[in-house]
């Protein structure tokens, strides 16, 4: 039934709220998800639970880029403002959430995978400008 619920993603996402599935076939849907939102450095994850949560970016340790100031920080923001709304934070997680976005829709300092020639440090430099 994946198949179809991938199909079904693709064409209309504004049907589903909520999907629980086992473990692979979620990891496979987050990652078709990640792609119709621009790419899995701008995808943000929350696991959570009745007791506890864990809140990180969906893409890996990304080894070939390791070192190099090239990664897009933005999901592992978003998944700290996913954090700080779970945790009743929401002025803050408002506040860089904005300025995460305010970044990006300027379109002038990007990393790579968003299109841009702009450095990890310096695209957070922008960001945290913002909240400045």
């Amino acid at each position: 039934y994946l198949d179809t619920v991938c199909l079904n993603m693709v064409n209309d996402p504004t049907q589903f709220d909520v999907l629980v599935m086992p473990n692979l076939y979620g990891d496979i849907l987050s990652d078709l998800c990640a792609g119709l939102i621009g790419g899995l450095g701008v995808t943000p994850s929350g696991n959570i639970g009745t007791k506890s949560a864990i809140f990180e970016s969906v893409h890996g340790s990304a080894p070939d880029i390791a070192g190099q100031d090239k990664a897009n920080p933005t999901a592992l923001l978003l998944s700290a403002v996913m954090m700080l709304r779970h945790m009743k934070f929401f002025d803050k997680a408002a506040l860089i959430e904005k300025a995460v976005f305010s970044v990006i829709a300027e379109n002038k300092i990007l990393t790579g995978d968003l299109g841009g020639t702009s450095k990890c440090s310096e695209y957070t430099d922008e960001i945290c400008r913002k909240l400045n």
